[in-house]
């Protein structure tokens, strides 16, 4: 597998860059682009990780397509077309975004989030986004969720099929599909449950943990990975099995000394594992 994680560096290039990846020990990046970026950069930043053996991970497309606001979601829409499209130029393995809520909150939940409507909505935006992007090689693809579509290694393989186009696959969050405290404590199950089904469509994934509160009702909240429960020796086995240069991506920490923390965890399980990340 290829660790990676946000990183702080200063204004320069792609050389920059780079020597700013290489100081944490990372072999994936985040891209470091915007959509505004100019055909050269782009070219400039894919040869540069290139030659440094970088994997670029992805590309985030962050917002909200299925927002009940025309403007919203069409400024969304547009948002992920144009992501996708830098993810293929730069040579990222997938662009991603979440499905997007029908609430008020774009990531938040939303009873008509997990109906058979808002399904075929998903289906036919994924489908509208492809044939309009047409990637050569980058993928789409949709980070599952707690409480939208696909909160499931089952509803991910069915919109797979739904969509239908190769250039949808799987990225992979762990820690946002356990969102009870039966999958809490079989935390390695649902891994298994998940890789078993859709492990060679799984183009990146995401690294965090999450831990399980102690006051009622229930309290799931996510922390620094090896601070909470999530099965870490499962995770990396079942992952590394399948594909060795898999990007595993640390995100939603606080501070460098926290993703440092994050990093130094997983290699130290990855390394008693016999891993190389």
């Amino acid at each position: 597998m290829r660790l990676g994680g946000h990183i702080v560096r200063t204004a320069g290039g792609p050389e920059t860059w780079i020597a700013a990846i290489v100081a944490k020990g990372y072999r994936a990046a985040y891209c470091p682009l915007g959509t505004d970026a100019s055909q050269a950069e782009r070219g400039e930043y894919r040869a540069a990780a290139a030659e440094a053996d970088i994997i670029i991970a992805e590309v985030g497309a962050w917002s909200n397509p299925l927002s009940g606001d025309r403007e919203t979601a069409e400024a969304a829409y547009r948002k992920i077309v144009d992501s996708l499209r830098l993810a293929d130029d730069v040579g990222a393995r997938c662009c991603v975004n979440i499905a997007g809520s029908r609430g008020e909150k774009w990531d938040g939940p939303d009873p008509r989030d997990l109906t058979e409507e808002t399904f075929e909505l998903i289906v036919n935006l994924c489908a509208k986004i492809l044939d309009e992007v047409k990637p050569r090689e980058a993928k789409f693809s949709l980070e599952p969720m707690p409480w939208m579509y696909p909160d499931s290694p089952e509803s991910y393989a069915r919109l797979l099929e739904a969509v239908a186009r190769p250039g949808l696959a799987v990225h992979y969050d762990p820690v946002n599909l356990v969102n009870s405290p039966s999958k809490y404590f079989r935390s390695g199950d649902e891994i298994d449950r998940f890789v078993d089904l859709l492990g060679p469509k799984i183009v990146s994934a995401h690294a965090k943990d999450i831990v399980l509160g102690n006051s009622l009702t229930t309290h799931l909240d996510e922390c620094i990975p090896g601070t909470g429960g999530l099965d870490y020796d499962r995770f990396l086995t079942r992952l590394n099995a399948f594909d060795p240069d898999l990007p595993l991506m640390t995100e939603h920490l606080a501070t460098e000394d926290e993703y440092d923390q994050a990093a130094g965890f997983i290699r130290s399980a990855a390394d008693r594992l016999g891993i190389r990340v």
